[in-house]
């Protein structure tokens, strides 16, 4: 079969597809609005998907593959698109996934975030956290982040990713973006690096081990403005996700320093949209209060959801009424928002006893 990578891509672009999945055994499928659909060609053989991602693949991520398993790089289609590549072997074939990184990067508002999150990229110091599961798009919201600060606040950003998604030109801040196993050998390496080199913002891609969280926590302690992501949904459980990464001997302090330093927790999902193609995303947000800091500190996790259901005029909502709402106005589907409801149950006995299912 004769397919080209640059065919496929420029495919990709136009349709605005999230991800293109090459496979042996089965046609180029494209995701599209959440859903796969299949490119209307013959399946993929070995030959295929090999030439495939050695037109991608430099010499030295084949040279990974082979010695690996697998490699994630960074990859420009012209000007027209960046791409998140991830090439692996399987069954001793090559396979690949592109996710497209938009060009454009987005406000806030087109996000659908509201206001009081920008007031919190203007303080001077302190851990904001960005999660959710795979493809909910914690990039696209920080890389919108990193905008704001970079056109309004004369700054020094230091990002470290593994790839080097959005790219950032130097605005009104400096931006420095530095890439795993290309300019460095780990998050943690990165982290510790970074506090030399006078930032005033770290973005720390993922907090993948206990010791970038440790480093992270004590950025955001020592007078710098961190970011950072964690594969969690909701406010508490991320608290709990970094807490029990540390041994017990270790997890009272932890707790100490989240407390003082956290100042925000955004949470979010992906969702399809039934009023027209495409996606919403729906938010928590978990903006920090002595309340909040006193329940941290006193290991009282589980009672953040209820802070946060009474913290509206501080900019605070949960997901399940952020969830509610999307589907009263008609932008989600009854099942989606079960779905991904933290409390499905009372999600479901609220709309019972209103009459509104």
């Amino acid at each position: 079969m004769n397919i080209e990578m640059s065919e496929l891509l420029q495919l990709v672009v136009d349709e605005g597809v999230s991800d293109l999945h090459i496979e042996v055994g089965c046609p180029p499928m494209l995701r599209l609005h959440g859903s796969l659909t299949p490119i209307d060609s013959p399946s993929l053989n070995p030959e295929d998907t090999e030439n495939l991602v050695k037109s991608v693949a430099s010499d030295q991520h084949q040279q990974k593959i082979k010695q690996d398993g697998g490699v994630d790089f960074g990859f420009a289609f012209s000007d027209k698109a960046r791409f998140r590549v991830s090439c692996f072997k399987q069954k001793g074939h090559y396979g690949m996934v592109m996710r497209q990184i938009p060009n454009k990067l987005l406000g806030l508002n087109e996000i659908g975030l509201p206001p009081s999150i920008k007031d919190l990229l203007f303080r001077p110091r302190g851990l904001i956290l960005v999660t959710g599961p795979t493809g909910s798009g914690k990039s696209t919201t920080l890389a919108s982040m990193m905008n704001i600060i970079n056109e309004e606040r004369d700054c020094h950003i230091i990002t470290i990713e593994d790839p080097v998604e959005f790219y950032h030109q130097h605005k009104k801040s400096i931006v420095i973006q530095r890439e795993i196993g290309v300019d460095v050998p780990s998050f943690s390496e990165a982290l510790r690096r970074a506090l030399r080199q006078d930032p005033d913002v770290i973005l720390v891609g993922e907090m993948r081990d206990l010791e970038t969280m440790e480093a992270a926590v004590s950025a955001a302690e020592t007078g710098h403005l961190v970011f950072a992501t964690l594969h969690t949904t909701g406010a508490a459980r991320t608290v709990d996700r970094i807490v029990d990464a540390f041994p017990a001997d270790q997890q009272e302090q932890i707790r100490t320093q989240l407390a003082s330093s956290m100042i925000a927790v955004v949470s979010q999902v992906l969702l399809p949209r039934v009023d027209r193609p495409g996606r919403v995303a729906a938010f928590e947000i978990m903006i920090s209060t002595p309340s909040i800091q006193a329940l941290i500190r006193e290991n009282k996790t589980f009672r953040i959801t209820s802070d946060i259901q009474t913290g509206a005029k501080f900019g605070m909502n949960t997901l399940d009424s952020h969830l509610t709402e999307l589907y009263e106005r008609g932008i989600i589907s009854y099942g989606e928002m079960i779905m991904k409801a933290q409390d499905a149950q009372s999600i479901i006995q609220k709309m019972q006893g209103s009459g509104k299912r």
